[in-house]
Parts: structure tokens; C-alpha cells; sequence
């Protein structure tokens, strides 16, 4: 086991939970902290879960230390409530804790993004979300990876309705997605987080920005 330590925010996420198993239970990492709003629910001896209000960062940059940052953070605004509220947690949070975590010598940062993010899109949406993706890649890590997936499968707490009838479509549309359109594809969350956990062991330096068909495919090569 190499002594490095890994920090995930967005632990209790759809591709949060699959990356944070992989990080206790693969041999990677010496320790884990996983920042969460809310408790794990689960003790591990690899864990230190430090529960906080996420506007009360400040108070932990102490314990802001690791060697590789998994953001899998986000929401909706409609599950956010607002715009406002939306941007803190998919903009405010991720970028205070990657400022943090670089001040305290963290070397890789890996991004959950989302397919067609980009800073001047006008859905407000894929615009915070490419806001983001510049705004750590000006931090200058030394490997900054970010994964856009499309459309996310997997178990949520929350009921959402425009996902579920999504899910019962998708197989009708996805034959017809061949070539270019593969990248729109759904994908696993667990496939997801498989691949950041394999990407940060890579080695490669420099930036990489991973679509769904390109993540899809780090999989199937494991």
C-alpha cells in the first residue's frame, strides 16, 4: 500500500458512493477523508469522515490535506431550491476545497462534470458547470482530470421524475447512437467512479477532459 491520502467531497452521491468504496477498499490509499454535510453512516478503518457545513470550509483547511481530491459534488436547482443555492454547491464548495487542498500540496485533482459544460453556454446549468472545470484547471495541478459524463444511471434517494421516464426511453434511443454520438450514451455511475479511481492511479500528468464513451472505455480496458 503506498502512504497517500485521498479526500472526496460528495461521498453520499450517486458516483460518490461508488468512488468512496473504491478508495477504502482498493489498496491505493493509506487514508480517506470524505467532507460531508451529513454522517458517512458507516465506519472503516481508512476513514476519517469530518462532518461540516459546507459554508464553515474555512473552519476545516487544516484538515484539507491530501494528496488527490475526488470532487463527485452536485445537484440540480431544483433539488438545490435556487440558483444561487445551486452555484454554491456545484461551483462555491468544489473550487474552496480544490484553492485548499493545492495550498496544502495536493497534486491530482479529478472533476464529475457533466456532458456540455461550458462557461458560455446559455443554459445556466452546463454554464456554472464549465465555469468550474476552467476554474480548476487554472489551479495547476499537476494532473487535472475531468470526467463529463451524460446521463447517469443508477440508485437516487430522491425521486425524480424526468429521470425515471429517461430511463425507460433511453435503450430506444441509444441504438441509434453510433460514432460521435456515443458520448451521449448513459453510462454507470459505478463505471464512473471506477474510472476516476484508475485514472488518478495512471501517473499521467497534465490535463485530461473524459467523455462518456471515452470513460466508458477506461472501464472496459481494466
Amino acid at each position: 500500500m503506498k502512504n497517500k491520502t485521498a479526500l472526496i467531497i460528495g461521498a453520499t452521491g450517486l458516483v460518490g458512493k461508488f468512488c468512496l468504496s473504491y478508495l477504502l477498499n482498493e489498496n491505493a490509499y493509506e487514508r480517506v477523508i470524505a467532507i460531508s454535510r451529513k454522517p458517512i453512516g458507516f465506519t472503516h478503518p481508512k476513514l476519517n469522515n469530518i462532518v461540516c457545513d459546507f459554508d464553515q470550509l474555512a473552519n476545516h483547511q487544516s484538515e484539507i490535506k491530501a494528496d488527490d481530491i475526488y470532487c463527485c459534488l452536485g445537484t440540480t436547482i431544483a433539488v438545490a431550491g435556487s440558483r444561487e443555492a445551486f452555484t454554491k454547491v456545484d461551483f462555491t464548495y468544489p473550487l474552496q476545497v480544490a484553492e485548499m487542498a493545492k495550498q496544502h500540496g495536493a497534486t491530482q485533482f479529478l472533476l464529475v462534470s457533466a456532458l456540455g459544460a461550458d462557461k458560455n453556454s446559455k443554459i445556466f446549468y452546463s454554464k456554472i458547470k464549465g465555469e468550474l472545470e476552467e476554474a480548476i484547471q487554472k489551479l495547476n495541478f499537476n494532473s487535472t482530470f475531468i470526467f463529463q459524463p451524460s446521463f447517469l444511471k443508477g440508485f437516487r434517494k430522491e425521486f425524480r421524475l424526468g429521470e425515471k421516464v429517461a430511463l425507460i426511453l433511453l435503450p430506444f434511443f441509444e441504438i441509434m447512437m453510433l460514432g460521435p454520438l456515443k458520448k451521449y450514451k448513459s453510462i454507470d455511475a459505478m463505471v464512473v467512479a471506477n474510472a476516476m479511481y484508475l485514472k488518478a492511479q495512471s501517473g499521467n500528468a497534465g490535463l485530461e477532459i473524459l467523455s462518456s464513451d471515452q470513460i466508458q472505455q477506461i472501464w472496459k480496458k481494466k
